[in-house]
């Protein structure tokens, strides 16, 4: 059955999605002849996909039936019919919801300057002002509800997205929905230089590796922390640092090909249960960045598969609505507009319990909404954020330390010489 609406939540993403930001939607002659005056108007649209996701609703027929009897959002109870939401959702040009996203996006409060529990890492925040995740994931295979999609005998996959995120908040930045499952992250790699400011870093895969990309982030004044390509020659300019357990050196990328990489980067090798780990970054000084940040910034890069999971296992994003591209679309910038807001709670949720952000459970705070609704219908009143520090412990809200952490934590000491 459907969540049950919960007003807090409601009321932010109302306040984001305001009329105002549909107005210069409307522009242009296609867009115009899409969106001419009618029942399924852009907010009405809206209104549907957000709730879709915010209420973890699972099929059209679902929603109409919410949007008939209850009204949904800022629209009043209207009647429609399946074909038509269905007709619209492949027309409504996804490029609209993809603008709704940035806008939600820039309205978003910057991550706190100070986090709880991570004093080491606040001081590296706040010499870099920004330090995101960079990487793309594949959807799920598309329900053949088409006719050319019924005619194909192999899997049809929904498409890919690329994601940047704060590292440490996991708040999104900037995110790209593409229709070709096939298309190579290198390609995406300046549009993902542009949305790091100057003097940001970013940590990303093997998918973005390329001189070329190295390259253009050094000239700019932007610094990242990779994984080093097996095979790849380079050659030791200075070594920083020696010891059984790890080694950290600049060299020069590129000793035998014609197009090298043309600045000089750092190299940290690791020895990680009987195994050498190699992690490139531009970042030269090691008062800025240590050789243990720089191992363990490439380690949190996994934060971003958690956030591919979430948006796909959480709210939704491995069942998809449509058969088609554009719907899909629509879908992936819709989603990403409520896992925005609920990031937003959770780190409000982890300042109000003095706790690091990475102990908060996300989908125990997403789950604790439930009975937040379940308080307000039985006339509790309470505020959110109060509530949900208050029964923290009985929701689950800070994730308990495993023996794996205390076993890693053992491990970093032997390496590093430090706690």
């Amino acid at each position: 059955m459907p969540a049950p609406p919960i007003e807090e939540v409601e009321t932010e993403i109302k306040r984001m999605l305001t009329p105002r930001l549909f107005a210069p939607m409307r522009e242009g002659a296609r867009i115009n002849t899409v969106l001419r005056e009618r029942v399924l108007t852009l907010p009405t649209m809206t209104a549907i996909v957000v709730s879709l996701v915010l209420r973890q609703v699972r099929s059209l027929g679902e929603i109409i039936r919410l949007l008939v009897h209850e009204g949904l959002l800022w629209v009043e109870p209207t009647k429609v019919s399946k074909q038509a939401l269905s007709k619209r959702m492949a027309k409504i040009p996804a490029e609209l919801f993809a603008g709704m996203l940035e806008e939600v996006l820039t309205q978003l409060p910057p991550p706190p300057k100070e986090l709880a529990g991570m004093e080491d890492w606040n001081r590296v925040r706040e010499h870099f002002g920004a330090i995101y995740l960079a990487d793309g994931s594949t959807l799920e295979a598309l329900r053949k509800k088409l006719k050319s999609l019924r005619d194909r005998a192999d899997t049809v996959l929904g498409g890919r997205m690329m994601m940047v995120v704060e590292a440490f908040t996991k708040t999104p930045v900037h995110v790209r929905y593409i229709s070709d499952v096939n298309i190579n992250d290198v390609s995406l790699a300046n549009e993902v230089a542009e949305s790091l400011p100057t003097g940001g870093l970013i940590v990303f895969d093997l998918g973005f590796f390329s001189f070329k990309f190295f390259d253009l982030l050094s000239a700019t004044n932007k610094f990242f922390v990779s994984r080093l390509k097996e095979k790849v020659a380079y050659h030791v300019v200075e070594v920083l640092a020696a010891t059984p357990h790890y080694k950290d050196e600049i060299i020069e990328l590129g000793q035998y090909r014609s197009n090298p990489c043309e600045h000089r980067v750092r190299i940290v090798s690791v020895l990680w249960e009987g195994k050498w780990r190699r992690y490139v970054t531009n970042v030269l000084s090691v008062e800025v960045l240590s050789p243990r940040q720089v191992c363990e910034l490439y380690q949190r890069r996994w934060r971003i598969e958690d956030a591919f999971l979430l948006t796909k296992r959480l709210l939704g994003l491995s069942y998809l609505w449509v058969g088609a591209s554009n719907g899909v679309a629509i879908q992936v910038y819709t989603t990403w507009i409520f896992y925005a807001v609920l990031i937003n709670l959770c780190v409000q949720v982890a300042q109000a319990l003095n706790q690091p952000i990475d102990r908060i459970s996300v989908e125990m705070v997403f789950r604790s909404l439930y009975h937040f609704s379940r308080a307000q219908q039985l006339g509790r009143n309470p505020v959110l954020i109060d509530f949900l520090t208050e029964y923290a412990k009985l929701f689950g809200l800070v994730k308990p330390v495993r023996n794996r952490h205390r076993l890693r934590d053992k491990k970093n000491e032997l390496i590093w010489g430090e706690p």
